[in-house]
């Protein structure tokens, strides 16, 4: 078991050993682009989420400096962290925690170069969003974050037994739900409209654009959905060995991958084979190995 769990750790010794000048240099250039997208969009647009909203709150109750603010939520949630989660928990997020209130200060100067009074508030709100997502994604994708409500969320999601997305649903929810009474309901929406256009832009970032799909088909004609996808398509196939759940019956899965643009191609030829097939279809982000 010992050498297992030395096993493990070296393993993920290398992962951040490797490429560390990329991420790290990823990693700056994520906050920087976060912090401006709070700072030009998030802040004059009253959007909140995270421990950067309950900054853009108590600007607004207080005239309290967002940085400050943000540091402070930070580390109390550090200290809550190292308590109730252990120090291993901790550390991936110290970095991130005290760096990103850090970079808000540093860039608390550019609004005043930048003029988009002009521009519609929700073009403003939708753009920051994009943006922001874009840093987020790059920072998560060099394997840190930028702590915050992350560490709220794991703490919630402990002990009182949600899952992480639950948790991240209850904790930013409620967060977002307190800002009705100091913006008022358009902002709220607007933060809505925000969060969800973040969490897609983070998953593009991190995962990429999806360029083919991955096709699991079942099907009573086997030989002719494997002949049209190798034949006509020339796209190569797996047959994986499985069994009915329910009826305990042995049958074929047939595996491929699939550009996206041929995604019409493959569904409809299944239909045309057999109109009671079987299938489910996922993206596929990144294919590599094979012959």
């Amino acid at each position: 078991m010992l050498f297992k769990r030395k096993n493990e750790e070296n393993i993920l010794k290398k992962i951040y050993e490797r490429g560390r000048l990329k991420r790290y240099t990823q990693f700056i250039l994520g906050m920087i682009i976060t912090a401006l997208s709070y700072n030009l969009f998030m802040l004059p647009s009253s959007v909140v989420y995270g421990v950067g909203g309950l900054g853009v709150m108590f600007k607004q109750l207080f005239n309290w400096s967002p940085s400050v603010v943000i540091l402070i939520g930070s580390v109390l949630l550090l200290i809550l962290s190292f308590i109730l989660l252990g120090i291993e928990k901790t550390k991936n997020s110290i970095i991130g925690s005290l760096l990103y209130p850090i970079f808000v200060s540093l860039t608390e100067w550019v609004p005043q170069y930048v003029n988009l009074s002009d521009a519609d508030p929700i073009i403003i709100v939708i753009f920051g969003a994009v943006i922001a997502g874009f840093g987020l994604g790059l920072i998560f994708k060099s394997g840190f974050t930028t702590g915050g409500t992350d560490i709220l969320n794991q703490i919630v999601s402990k002990y009182f037994k949600m899952s992480l997305g639950t948790s991240m649903f209850f904790t930013d929810g409620l967060i977002i739900a307190s800002s009705v009474f100091v913006f008022g309901w358009t902002k709220l929406m607007y933060s809505m409209i925000s969060l969800y256009i973040i969490s897609i832009m983070t998953d593009k970032v991190i995962l990429g654009i999806s360029q083919s799909k991955a096709f699991y088909i079942i099907t009573e004609h086997e030989t002719e959905v494997k002949r049209y996808i190798t034949n006509t398509l020339k796209h190569g196939i797996t047959v994986l060995d499985g069994r009915g759940g329910y009826t305990g019956n042995n049958q074929k899965v047939i595996m491929c991958i699939i550009p996206t643009k041929e995604y019409f191609m493959v569904k409809e030829g299944i239909y045309q084979i057999d109109k009671e097939a079987f299938f489910i279809v996922t993206d596929a982000y990144e294919v590599s190995g094979g012959i």
